[in-house]
């Protein structure tokens, strides 16, 4: 069965990646989430997520992002690896007005480094958490080239992606949106960079890195993984068992 997401009051889009095909295995349940900020967790919430047993936490936000909105884990057994993504602000793909398909091959351009290292952290000390502030760009690339890097089936690694943009809620579309028009009323592609996670944009950025790197798994090792890294990343987020017949038909055809 499809690992079933935590419920984790005040977090944003937080979910279990288990239960993804990959080959005759799939993804362990418990071991890779991903979500959004952890700034506004509630009490309850700050406790129902030490009780998911995670002991590493990947934040990939820059650092004015850290000090805005700090993450309330202070109380939790983990450690907190922190890995700037981008390395430019945020706020500079809204002036530039760029694509989505174009933040992604920038953010593999020049933060290749960074996403090993986000990857890295996992291994080193699993169950681990992945996150940035909505849980959608940064977090969706470095968790889909992770699975993708284990052997999980494409479409599977493409509709996990392609989740997020079910999972945000409508009023913090129209706020952010609005917010942003307001600074950048000449933008085009505004609300795509803030709200949507498409299916055919994850699938062209995977396609990308199998032509330039010869798999996503190239693309790491090409940033200073290892084979060895290649293999335990397998070993740690993919149980080798047979796949469930509902495993491999609910990830038939993401779009």
């Amino acid at each position: 069965m499809t690992a079933v997401d935590p419920h984790v009051p005040g977090s944003v889009n937080l979910r279990d990646t288990g239960g993804l095909p990959a080959g005759r295995g799939r993804t362990r349940s418990g071991v890779l989430f991903r979500s959004g900020n952890l700034a506004q967790l509630s009490d309850d919430g700050v406790a129902a997520l030490g009780r998911l047993g995670i002991r590493t936490i990947v934040d990939l936000r820059a650092d004015d992002e850290v000090a805005h909105a700090p993450s309330r884990v202070d109380a939790l057994a983990v450690t907190t690896a922190h890995v700037p993504l981008f390395l430019g602000s945020v706020a500079s793909f809204f002036t530039q007005d760029m694509r989505l398909a174009d933040m992604y091959r920038s953010l593999a351009e020049e933060s290749g480094d960074q996403i090993v290292t986000a990857i890295r952290a996992l291994l080193d000390d699993p169950p681990a958490l992945i996150h940035c502030t909505v849980g959608k760009d940064r977090t969706g690339v470095t968790v889909a080239v992770a699975l993708a890097a284990a052997g999980v089936d494409r479409n599977a690694v493409i509709a996990d992606y392609a989740r997020t943009e079910g999972l945000l809620p409508e009023w913090r579309n129209r706020d952010v949106v609005a917010r942003l028009k307001q600074w950048h009323p000449e933008a085009v592609h505004l609300e795509e960079l803030a709200t949507r996670s498409p299916a055919p944009v994850m699938r062209a950025f995977l396609d990308d890195l199998d032509t330039r790197y010869g798999s996503p798994a190239g693309f790491l090792v090409a940033h200073g993984f290892t084979e060895d890294e290649v293999r335990r990343l397998r070993e740690v987020l993919v149980d080798e068992g047979s796949l469930a017949p509902e495993i491999a038909s609910a990830s038939s055809n993401p779009g």
